[in-house]
């Protein structure tokens, strides 16, 4: 008797489907003890005894449906059963289900691809790869799509390009996969600070009810649009800050300089500058390791002093020789 319905000639109009507690569990995808368990619990409307059978009717199968929909989005049951009571008294989910959709829209406006596998090993050297393949799915880099073998799902292609860029450079697959999960696991934390940082500063006056009312809800809903993009825009100016100065600075280790030199053409400016390493050596012979950097500022300096003067001095006896053959 799988979603039972009857109708009532009589009164010419349709009554409400019946269902059975294994009816219901076919019909909304929950297990029989899953519903007996939530009928426990206070979450499900008492049945209708009915002979010796109990019956359960449409309203049984949309709150299971609103729980299923409510635990996918990572709420507990104890807090689904306060958003539920707050329905039941009247207050209304109107608010916390448009918070929730708010909060579960998309965070970027990327639009996830797809890729064959064929494609897939062309773009990372033709070679196949499967424990590759393997890891970029438990990464979430790559989604199996069912029943497809031979394609995958890219939430992000971005993310994929740049895998496929650094490969190109010369960087192997693993190298790769173990910079993600390490970049992640940074990435999260400043997401989960964020996040408690605009909770205690923000939200905390529209959330403070449990379960929150419709319209603090809704405001609350209104803030996470505005600060949606906030995050990506402060996360993206600070990485383009450190890339700055980590990069500087790592340019000048690789090239030997212990600090940079500046320029006499603008003095806020520094420049990388490479020396041979047996330099290197017979400069802090002569005045100490501590001392390499400023002694070599203090030679160049004085060159550029050196040259400034030559070319003023060059100048100056063109003049002369000028004016006395004038």
């Amino acid at each position: 008797m799988s979603g039972r319905g009857y109708s009532s000639a009589a009164a010419g109009r349709s009554a409400a489907a019946e269902y059975r507690i294994e009816d219901l569990a076919h019909v909304s995808g929950a297990t029989v003890r899953t519903i007996r368990a939530y009928q426990d619990r206070g979450l499900l409307p008492t049945s209708e005894r009915r002979g010796r059978a109990n019956v359960y009717r449409d309203a049984h199968l949309s709150r299971l449906r609103q729980i299923a929909d409510l635990l996918d989005r990572g709420y507990t049951l104890a807090s689904i059963k306060e958003l539920l009571e707050a329905w039941d008294t009247g207050r209304g989910l109107g608010g916390v289900l448009g918070l929730v959709a708010e909060v579960h829209g998309p965070w970027t406006d990327e639009q996830a691809d797809r890729i064959t596998r064929a494609e897939l090993n062309a773009r990372f050297g033709g070679n196949p790869d499967d424990e590759a393949v393997a890891e970029a799915v438990d990464l979430g880099v790559l989604e199996r799509i069912p029943g497809r073998d031979d394609e995958f799902l890219v939430p992000s292609p971005q993310e994929l390009a740049v895998a496929i860029e650094l490969h190109a450079a010369g960087v192997p697959l693993s190298a790769i996969s173990g910079h993600l999960r390490e970049l992640r696991g940074q990435v999260e934390h400043i997401a989960s600070r964020f996040l408690e940082f605009t909770t205690e500063h923000v939200f905390a006056r529209h959330l403070g009810h449990r379960p929150p009312t419709d319209s603090d809800a809704a405001e609350a809903a209104t803030m996470v649009r505005k600060l949606r993009p906030l995050a990506q825009q402060t996360v993206d100016a600070e990485l383009a800050r450190a890339m700055r100065v980590f990069a500087t600075r790592h340019l000048q280790h690789r090239l030997g300089a212990d600090r940079p030199l500046t320029s006499a053409t603008s003095p806020s400016a520094t420049y990388p500058v490479g020396l041979p390493p047996e330099t290197i050596r017979s400069v802090q012979r002569l005045v100490g390791p501590e001392n390499v950097s400023a002694f070599v500022a203090a030679a160049a300096e004085r060159e550029v002093q050196s040259r400034t003067l030559e070319t003023l001095t060059s100048s100056n006896d063109e003049v002369k020789r000028i004016t006395q053959n004038g």
